[in-house]
């Protein structure tokens, strides 16, 4: 579904990225792990668009996207939740989710029927979609930086920290919100520093220091790796 094939990026004369090779099938949830400033968020923002790889190739459905726009990206089926929310805090839920869905806005029942389907997965959203953005809890505008996203309808969802902040008890009951919206058939790249958490959800995992990919595998490899368990799940 996604092949990122030896990317680098650059920012100037530094290398952000070097020769990234990640691969997402349909249907998956993957995990991709490292601490602030490993990488995770480039290798999100280049997928997305807004980055141009100095090097190498992005494939999504078999076809290359390097060089498309952001907004062409997200039509093809790739929208992302980005860390921080990034909300409109002045405006209401209501009006955050119809901007989600924005590329789709000639589409006014399909609009509708998402809108819907938000309000299923995230009830209390449907309680407060009149508030200002601004005026939720932390985990609630998580809830609606995710609910956003996914009124693009997407086949890939990019999620950027989105445990950040939050707590733990938040925690444990965005993650089971995750594992759902992959289980109802939206595939999943989740960017996380919380590995105890994510690694309980996603089917395989990436682990990235420095720009540079080091470790791949299966949740329970990862669970097992004595670096991962030292430096992110703290045994």
């Amino acid at each position: 579904m996604l092949k990122l094939i030896d990317v680098s990026v650059k920012y100037g004369s530094y290398e952000a990225l070097h020769s990234i090779n990640l691969h997402l099938n349909e249907g998956e949830l993957v995990v991709l792990l490292g601490a602030n400033g490993a990488g995770k968020s480039t290798i999100f923002r280049t997928i997305s668009g807004l980055l141009q790889p100095s090097t190498g190739h992005i494939h999504f459905m078999g076809q290359s996207i390097g060089g498309w726009s952001p907004d062409r990206i997200v039509k093809a089926g790739i929208a992302q939740c980005p860390e921080g929310r990034k909300l409109f805090l002045d405006m209401s839920v209501l009006k955050n989710l119809i901007l989600g869905g924005y590329v789709h806005r000639k589409d006014k029942a399909g609009t509708a029927r998402m809108l819907k389907q938000i309000f299923e997965l995230f009830p209390i959203l449907y309680d407060k979609k009149d508030q200002a953005a601004g005026s939720l809890s932390g985990g609630q505008q998580q809830m609606v930086a995710i609910a956003r996203a996914l009124m693009a309808k997407p086949k890939l969802l990019l999620l950027d920290e989105p445990s950040v902040g939050l707590a733990p008890l938040v925690v444990e009951q965005m993650f089971e919100t995750i594992a759902e919206i992959n289980r109802n058939g939206t595939s999943v790249l989740l960017a996380e520093q919380n590995a105890y958490a994510a690694l309980q959800i996603a089917h395989r995992g990436y682990l990235i220091e420095n720009g540079r990919l080091v470790l791949e595998g299966s949740s329970s490899k990862l669970r097992n790796n004595e670096e991962v368990k030292r430096a992110y799940i703290g045994a």
